[in-house]
C-alpha cells in the first residue's frame, strides 16, 4: 500500500526491521527516525531504550545530545547577520577578531591569504579538531582542550587559545572538519552585541518553538535526557547519563560546534524551516536567496570534500565522494558518484553520537535520525547510508 506521502508501506518497516537488527547487535541502544513528506510526517518509528541501564524505552519526546547538528543552526544565526549588512562572507574573520591578523603555520610562515568569514563556514579556514589524530597542530589543540564545553574562560579564552596555536594549512588550501563553527559563534557574539547562546534562544529557537532545544536543561527535564553511550570492543559502554551530564547547567563554553541539545521534532522544525525556504508557520529567519546560498556548494573552484581533503581518511560526518560543503551543511552534487540512492541537492549533516539529518528538496523531505551512541567514522557513515538508501528505495513516484 502507497501512503499519502508517497512511499510504500511494506518498503518503510525495513527501516524499523533493519534499526532492530543494530540494536539486537548491540550496536545501538536505541533509535529514533522520522520522515516528513509533503508536509506530513510520513514514517515515525521508536525502537530500543534512551537508558538501557534503567531499561527506559526509547519515547518521541526524548532530548538527545545533538553535538555537530548544533553547526547548521549557528550557521543561520550568521547568516541572519548577513542579511542584516552587519558581516559578509568575504570579509577577514581579523576585522571581528583581531587576535587572528598574525596568525602564522606550523613552519612559522605566512598564510598565503587571509582567512574568511566564508573559510569559517565552509570549514576550510586552517583550523582542525584535536580528535583528528594526524598532525602536531591537532596534538596542541589535545593538550589545550581546545573547544570543550567546560573550558574556563568560555568562547573568548578559545579564541585566546587559537591565536596562539599555527593554522594547519592555508585558508582555502584544504577542507578539515574543524572548531571553525565554534569561531562562527564567537563571531555571532561580537556582531550581535549579545551572548551567542542567547542569540540563538531569541532568533532561532524561540520563533521555532523549539521549546525543548538548548544549551543548558531544566531538571524537570532529566527523565527524557538519553543516556549516551561509547562503542568499544563491539560492545557498548555508558558515556554519560544524567545526573553527569554537562547538559543541566549554563555550560562554561557555548559551543557553537556541538553545544545544543534537543528532540527529533524540535530540529525537523529547524529543517521544516530550511525545506521552505526560511520561513515556517508565519515566521520567517531567512530570504528564499539566502537559504539557497546556504545549500550550495561553496569549496573553491566547485570543488568536492574529496578533492580537498589531505587524507582518504579524514574524519567527515558525510561522505566524500560527489559530496561539496556548503555554508554550514553537506551538499549532495551527484548522487552516482556518492554511490547511494538521493537527489542533487539534498543538504545534511550529523552528530558524534550518531545523529543525522538530511533535506531534498527536490523530493519536497526531511529526515531526522536519533541515536546515542558514539562510533568511529565507518561505522557511522554505513549506518546513515543504509538509513538513506531504504528510505529512496521505500519512494513509489520518485
Amino acid at each position: 500500500m502507497t501512503t499519502a506521502s508517497g512511499f510504500s508501506e511494506q518498503k518503510l518497516a525495513r527501516i524499523p526491521q533493519m534499526l532492530e537488527g543494530q540494536i539486537a547487535a548491540g550496536a545501538l541502544p536505541g533509535a529514533l527516525t522520522l520522515i516528513w513528506r509533503r508536509g506530513a510526517i510520513a514514517h515515525l518509528s521508536l525502537l530500543g531504550e534512551i537508558d538501557r541501564e534503567n531499561r527506559a524505552p526509547m519515547r518521541e519526546d526524548a532530548i538527545f545530545r545533538l553535538y555537530s547538528m548544533t553547526k547548521p543552526v549557528t550557521s543561520v544565526a550568521l547568516l541572519m547577520l548577513l542579511e542584516q549588512g552587519r558581516i559578509g562572507l568575504d570579509d577577514p574573520v581579523a576585522r571581528f577578531i583581531p587576535q587572528f591578523a598574525n596568525l602564522k603555520l606550523a613552519d612559522g610562515s605566512t598564510p598565503s591569504r587571509a582567512m574568511t568569514v566564508r573559510d569559517l563556514m565552509r570549514h576550510t579556514a586552517g583550523f582542525t579538531y584535536g580528535f583528528h589524530n594526524r598532525t602536531p597542530v591537532d596534538a596542541a589543540y589535545r593538550a589545550l582542550r581546545i573547544s570543550e564545553m567546560d573550558t574556563p574562560g568560555g568562547l573568548p579564552a578559545m579564541i585566546a587559545q587559537l591565536a596562539s596555536l599555527p593554522l594547519e594549512y592555508s585558508p582555502g588550501d584544504h577542507w578539515i572538519y574543524s572548531v571553525a563553527t565554534d569561531v562562527l559563534g564567537y563571531l555571532v557574539q561580537i556582531v550581535s552585541g549579545q551572548g551567542y547562546a542567547d542569540f540563538v534562544r531569541q532568533n532561532i529557537l524561540a520563533p521555532l518553538t523549539m521549546t525543548d532545544t538548548d544549551f543548558a536543561l531544566p531538571q524537570s527535564k532529566q527523565g527524557r535526557f538519553a543516556a549516551c553511550y561509547v562503542q568499544k570492543d563491539a560492545k557498548l559502554e555508558l558515556f554519560d547519563s544524567y545526573p553527569n551530564a554537562n547538559y543541566f547547567a549554563p555550560p562554561r563554553l557555548e559551543s557553537g560546534g556541538g553545544g545544543l541539545a534537543g528532540t527529533a521534532a524540535d530540529y525537523l522544525r529547524f529543517c521544516r524551516m530550511l525545506l521552505n525556504k526560511g520561513e515556517l508557520d508565519g515566521v520567517r529567519l531567512l530570504k528564499p536567496e539566502t537559504v539557497a546560498l546556504m545549500t550550495r556548494n561553496q569549496l573553491p573552484g566547485g570543488a568536492e570534500i574529496a578533492d580537498l581533503s589531505p587524507a582518504a581518511d579524514a574524519f567527515n560526518e558525510s561522505g566524500y565522494r560527489g559530496i561539496g560543503f556548503g555554508l554550514g551543511v553537506a551538499v549532495t552534487l551527484d548522487p552516482a558518484r556518492v554511490g547511494i540512492p538521493g537527489s542533487a541537492g539534498e543538504f545534511a549533516w550529523g552528530g558524534m553520537a550518531s545523529t543525522a539529518f538530511f533535506v531534498d528538496p527536490a523530493q519536497d523531505m526531511a529526515v531526522i535520525f536519533m541515536a546515542q551512541v558514539i562510533t568511529d567514522t565507518a561505522r557511522r557513515v554505513k549506518l546513515r547510508r543504509d538509513l538513506r538508501t531504504l528510505i529512496y528505495e521505500a519512494l513509489t513516484d520518485a
